[in-house]
C-alpha cells in the first residue's frame, strides 16, 4: 500500500457509505424503529469538513446511497435475511428519490450518488465506472457500518487494487466492539486515519 501522503488529491474521492435519512434522521426508517446509535449520529459533522477541504484540493466526493428498490404494488424487494434482520423496513423505505433514501443535509450534496443493493458499494453499481471516467485511483471511506457496508467496500476496493484510507472515527457500528474488530481485521487491506489526522494530511497535500 503507497503512502497517502503520496496520494494525488485531485484524483483521490472522499466516498460515504449509507448516510441516508432512512439509518440517521429521527423520522427515517430507523429512527421511527428506535434503531439508532449516538457514533453513527455523530458522522455527518464530523466528515463534513473534509469533504470541503478535498474539493479545494480538486478531489471529489461521492456517496453511495443503500437502496430498496420498489417491486410490485411497491412492495421492497428485500433480501430475505435483511428483512428477517429488519422486519420494520417496508414500502417506500430507502426508495429512490424518496426523503428517507436521500443523504443527510450535512453532508449534502455529493458531486455524485452510487444507488447500493447490496453491502459493497462496488456490487452492481457504477461507482468503479464513475473513479475509471474521473482517473480517481484512491478513496478514502467513512460511513455505516464498520462491519458490513464500509468493510465489504474496502475489500471489494482491495481486489481491484484500488488504495484505501479508511476514517477509523469516521465509520462507526451499533455496537463498539464489532467497530473495533473490523478495523483490526482491516488493518492488512487498508490505511487507517482518524478525521482529524486525514483533514491535516488533506489540507497539506497537493
Amino acid at each position: 500500500m503507497s503512502d497517502p501522503k503520496t496520494w494525488d488529491l485531485a484524483r483521490t474521492a472522499l466516498l460515504t457509505i449509507d448516510l441516508q435519512n432512512d439509518f440517521l434522521h429521527p423520522n427515517g426508517a430507523y429512527g421511527r424503529a428506535n434503531q439508532r446509535a449516538d457514533s453513527i449520529a455523530a458522522l455527518p459533522e464530523r466528515i463534513a469538513p473534509l469533504i470541503t477541504a478535498l474539493r479545494e484540493k480538486g478531489g471529489t466526493y461521492i456517496s453511495a446511497q443503500f437502496t430498496l428498490v420498489p417491486g410490485p404494488d411497491n412492495e421492497p424487494l428485500i433480501a430475505p435475511h435483511l428483512k428477517t434482520l429488519r422486519p420494520f423496513l417496508g414500502k417506500g423505505d430507502f426508495a429512490p428519490g424518496g426523503f428517507g433514501h436521500s443523504l443527510v443535509d450535512v453532508l449534502a450534496p455529493a458531486d455524485y450518488t452510487v444507488e447500493k443493493v447490496a453491502y459493497s458499494a462496488f456490487y452492481q453499481t457504477r461507482l468503479e465506472y464513475i473513479m475509471r471516467a474521473l482517473d480517481i485511483d484512491q478513496i478514502i471511506v467513512g460511513g455505516i457500518v464498520t462491519n458490513g457496508g464500509v468493510a465489504s467496500t474496502i475489500r471489494d476496493a482491495h481486489l481491484r487494487n484500488i488504495e484505501t484510507a479508511i476514517l477509523t472515527d469516521g465509520c462507526a457500528a451499533f455496537r463498539g466492539d464489532v467497530h473495533d474488530a473490523t478495523l483490526l481485521s482491516l488493518s492488512s487491506v487498508t490505511h487507517q486515519m482518524t478525521c482529524a489526522n486525514a483533514l491535516t494530511w488533506i489540507e497539506n497535500g497537493s
